[in-house]
């Protein structure tokens, strides 16, 4: 089973910017589905952007910040984050298919 490693995160003042990037340890298909969740403390795990042959859908709260890419030849699915705001502060999850990150940390201080 492709496995993932997430890497990226970290502590960034308001209106700063990351990439975290969620590596398969394997190929990955056009046709897998992916994306990116958050759980922030004390939250439920709750949906940033995914993708599947159905379209992207991204949450309203990230909508014009955030953008979701994949890099097939580097077997690699990235989260690009503007603007980053207190309430993003979570740890932020991919999955490629069946597969899941181990979660990075992302902390934007008051």
């Amino acid at each position: 089973q492709v496995q993932l490693v997430e890497s990226g995160g970290g502590l960034v003042q308001a209106g700063g910017a990351l990439r975290l990037s969620c590596a398969a340890s394997g190929p990955i298909s056009p046709a897998d589905s992916v994306g990116w969740l958050r759980q922030a403390p004390g939250k439920e795990r709750t949906l940033v952007v995914g993708w599947s042959r159905l379209g992207t859908i991204y949450a309203d709260s990230v909508k014009g910040r955030f953008t979701m890419s994949r890099d097939y030849a580097e077997n690699t699915v990235y989260l690009q984050m503007n603007d980053l705001q207190p309430e993003d502060t979570a740890v932020y999850y991919c999955h490629i298919g069946a597969a899941w990150g181990q979660g990075t940390q992302v902390t934007v201080p008051t």
